[in-house]
């Protein structure tokens, strides 16, 4: 099996950041990372690189890390509730999924990648629930929503009382 040395000049996911310098199989250098201008061979001249790429890597990373902060300030602050159709004794139709918040969210001003809500089951039953944001590897917020009736909830045998 043939392998390459080669210098990742942007990031790709599984494999590294820029300036990192990674074996790779020399077909998926060649045929993929090499075509995109996403790495180099690395040879003498390139290797002098690798100190500018790394400190714009770590410019970049510091972007994004305040970025992310910035935003889980934002969205702390946010107060979700959702107003569902109940059944005999507060029983919800349906439930509140992962798509639910992120559209609640988007409506209230944040555009945040539905995939970092990290909602692991529907949430079923009436109250408040919690869901994860994970914004950045080092900044997850955790999100308070409720849940509440948007009709009167009655008792079965409340019900029962009432038809008769």
């Amino acid at each position: 099996m043939a392998y390459s040395e080669i210098l990742l000049v942007k990031p790709v996911d599984g494999l590294g950041g820029e300036g990192d310098q990674v074996k790779v199989r020399a077909g998926y250098a060649r045929n993929f990372l090499f075509p995109r201008s996403v790495a180099v061979p690395v040879t003498k001249a390139n290797r002098k690189q690798v100190e500018a790429l790394k400190k714009r890597r770590a410019e970049r990373e510091a972007q994004e890390l305040a970025g992310a902060q910035e935003l889980g300030k934002r969205i702390a602050a946010v107060s979700l509730a959702f107003a569902v159709k109940t059944g005999e004794g507060g029983k919800m139709f349906g439930a509140i999924t992962a798509t639910d918040i992120h559209d609640k969210l988007t409506e209230a001003g944040i555009d945040l990648d539905k995939k970092r809500i990290h909602l692991y089951t529907p949430a079923k039953t009436l109250g408040k629930h919690s869901v994860k944001v994970k914004l950045h590897p080092e900044v997850t917020i955790e999100l308070d929503f409720d849940i509440v009736s948007e009709n009167p909830i009655v008792d079965a045998e409340q019900a029962a009382e009432a038809a008769a």
